[in-house]
């Protein structure tokens, strides 16, 4: 064992330890660390602790950057090197480690990117401290399992909830058809969809279970009186001009739960003011690009500091944010963050997001509050791409979600 010490001011009986111990120990710089960590089996990474902000400095970034070319497995000490262990930020050199061992509890920095994907393999060590309620959790099967609407004996289709989609149009009939398909397969009730002819007669022939109500475009008077709904979707493949927004200003005035997505997103980012003022819940569902326009922010700002981002968002806008990506995070107007690890990069693929909108659609239908929707919906998500991916992953297409998403409820429920 050869410390390579940052510094020549170690404390002296640490180092006499060390050596009576049979250990060696050499101050970095020069070429010699570098010779030495390309020989070696085994790195450990303590560089520096988890109170780290901001830019490694000169001496530590050189190290954390040769350790990108030596073929040893990395062990992180609590969190790696140049990793912003409060909120996953990297400024430029960092650590990449194989393993990360934390200690007490996870930090957030661990699970959510760019961060976490420094991280590798977390594994962490209960120390026995006595921790205060988290501000940000990490949503596991077990919680899936918890949060999912279970139908009682005496539940009708009403009871089970009622989903309003509004999505598609001629030129993208399949966003209606992907997110009516999420929606469905989430087990709410029942599911309207309201559209103009091209993607009303696509879910009337692919998905005769959907209650279909065709209007002419922009015809929100004709979209409210569709029927009863417990929630709306809005916004898949719809458009920006003035129809589709009359459409999302409709959903916006009512008072149940709403979920903005794709089209609805860029309506509002013209005019985060609509946002303002509602009685009932919102949620929007940006991916990185979406949420810079909305809050005019540097998209590769949103994804290098995701979680304060989304935080800060949910606080300004009054709403639920789920911000999607690599580690989707959802955040409330209260604070409170639920962070979703079941994933899979074959996620980004076109229809996903749409599917993503019909189960967190149907779950807000179903009773869930929005942060416990948002949450449930990206785990559910994402373990359906895990499993239409497979092993070794394979590309996936949103209608393999659909596909796939029983099989991801059917596992939360039981002993995965």
């Amino acid at each position: 064992v050869t410390a390579l010490l940052t510094s020549d001011r170690a404390l002296p009986p640490a180092l006499a330890a060390l050596r009576a111990a049979g250990g060696g120990a050499v101050v970095a710089g020069g070429d010699g660390d570098a010779e030495l960590l390309a020989a070696a089996d085994l790195v450990v990474d303590g560089l520096v602790g988890i109170g780290f902000t901001g830019e490694l400095r000169p001496p530590l970034a050189r190290l954390a950057k040769l350790l990108d070319y030596v073929d040893a497995t990395v062990v992180a000490v609590d969190v790696p090197s140049g990793v912003d262990a409060s909120t996953g930020a990297v400024e430029e050199a960092a650590v990449r480690a194989d393993v990360t061992v934390t200690f007490g509890a996870l930090k957030a920095g661990l699970v959510v990117d760019p961060g976490a994907d420094h991280a590798g393999l977390v594994d962490l060590v209960d120390i026995g401290l006595e921790l205060p309620p988290a501000s940000i959790e990490v949503v596991d099967a077990d919680d899936v399992a918890e949060l999912l609407p279970a139908p009682a004996p005496e539940s009708d289709k009403y009871r089970r909830g009622v989903v309003g989609v509004v999505a598609g149009s001629n030129a993208y009939p399949g966003a209606a058809l992907l997110s009516v398909g999420g929606a469905l397969i989430t087990g709410v009730g029942m599911v309207r969809f309201v559209g103009t002819y091209g993607p009303a007669h696509v879910v009337r022939l692919r998905r005769p279970e959907v209650v279909v109500t065709e209007i002419s475009d922009g015809d929100a008077e004709a979209m409210l009186g569709a029927g009863r709904v417990q929630a709306w979707v809005v916004g898949p493949g719809l458009g920006t001009g003035p129809p589709a927004r009359s459409l999302v200003t409709a959903a916006l005035a009512s008072d149940v739960p709403v979920l903005l997505d794709a089209d609805a997103l860029t309506i509002v980012a013209a005019d985060p003011a609509m946002l303002a003022n509602r009685s009932s819940p919102t949620v929007l569902t940006p991916h990185a690009g979406e949420f810079a326009r909305l809050m005019r922010v540097d998209r590769d700002d949103v994804e290098a500091r995701r979680l304060d981002h989304a935080r800060r968002a949910a606080g300004e806008l009054g709403v639920t944010v789920l911000l999607k990506g690599s580690t989707t995070v959802v955040a409330d107007p209260a604070g409170a963050v639920r962070v979703n690890t079941a994933a899979t990069p074959y996620l980004a693929t076109a229809g996903s997001g749409d599917v993503l909108s019909g189960i967190c659609g149907a779950l807000l239908a179903g009773g869930l509050a929005p942060l416990d929707a948002g949450a449930t919906a990206a785990f559910l998500h994402g373990l359906s791409g895990l499993l239409a991916a497979g092993r070794p992953a394979a590309p996936i297409t949103g209608g393999d979600l659909i596909e796939r998403l029983p099989a991801a409820i059917r596992a939360v429920q039981t002993d995965l």
